[in-house]
């Protein structure tokens, strides 16, 4: 039965292994999504994490991109990709994976960043999130009864309050309407964002590696959970890890955890 599952932008798997496998022992989740692994599926630390008793799957090409799912209840209905999943620079990238993990559904994904407005990576962008709107859409209406919760680093800050200064955000991607409007569309098929709480400061879950941002507050909240109602109802604590943004090579991301009951009750 899941009781804590986590989302986490680890920005390499290789580079943060040590640190990975550190916060697998002592923060204990029952699962957790992984992104931009920027290795392939077959480099994946399998055996490494594998002995601290959960199962893996992984799903990268090698590029900055790469997803993962990290186990120790089980999967079932592995999908890796969305349905219609739009390829860019004629490439479905690895961005999404999906299974059931001791009967809640889970996708791990990672949204493209969009570049700049006026970039074709923008256009795709809104078009992998039109997919996810879609592949939660067609889900939830097969299994209705079943927890479910889309989560990863969407590359969006739902609000002006989850970027540190709204104006330093002018002309740039993760803030547009357009986008807002796109993730809204998949909140809106049947899903709610789970708020995680701060731990220290604000809940901010990125923090970029220059000009000191972490240590001067210039963070963003782009590291999501999505959810539906059955998954919600479940739902005890929910926080971001902060403290993961610290130390000797911290991804520039931070872990998002979300407790839940056990379920026997919900």
């Amino acid at each position: 039965m899941v009781v804590r599952i986590a989302t986490w932008n680890v920005n390499s798997v290789t580079a943060r292994l040590p640190r990975v496998l550190d916060w697998l022992n002592s923060a204990q989740p029952d699962v957790v999504a992984l992104q931009e692994l920027k290795t392939t599926t077959e480099a994946f630390p399998h055996n490494a994490i594998g002995e601290l008793g959960y199962e893996t799957l992984a799903h990268g090409q090698g590029r900055w991109n790469g997803v993962a799912l990290v186990s120790r209840v089980g999967f079932e209905d592995v999908v890796r990709d969305l349905p219609g999943q739009p390829a860019y620079d004629n490439a479905v990238e690895a961005r999404a994976i999906g299974a059931t993990c001791g009967g809640v559904r889970v996708w791990s994904v990672y949204v493209p960043n969009g570049r700049e407005p006026d970039h074709p990576h923008f256009a795709y962008k809104l078009n992998w999130l039109r997919a996810l709107e879609l592949t939660v859409r067609s889900e939830l209406a097969a299994r209705p009864g079943l927890p479910y919760a889309v989560i990863g680093d969407f590359n969006v800050a739902p609000t002006d309050a989850d970027v540190w200064d709204i104006s330093a955000f002018i002309d740039s991607t993760h803030v547009t309407q357009a986008e807002r409007a796109a993730l809204m569309a998949v909140t809106d098929a049947g899903l709610a964002e789970v708020y995680p709480r701060a731990l220290k400061g604000e809940p901010y879950t990125f923090w970029d590696y220059r000009n000191g941002s972490f240590y001067k507050g210039f963070g963003m909240r782009i590291d999501l959970i999505l959810a539906n109602e059955k998954f919600r109802d479940r739902v005890r604590d929910a926080y971001v890890d902060r403290d993961e943004r610290k130390g000797k090579q911290p991804s520039d991301h931070a872990p998002v955890v979300v407790d839940l009951s056990d379920g026997s009750s919900a």
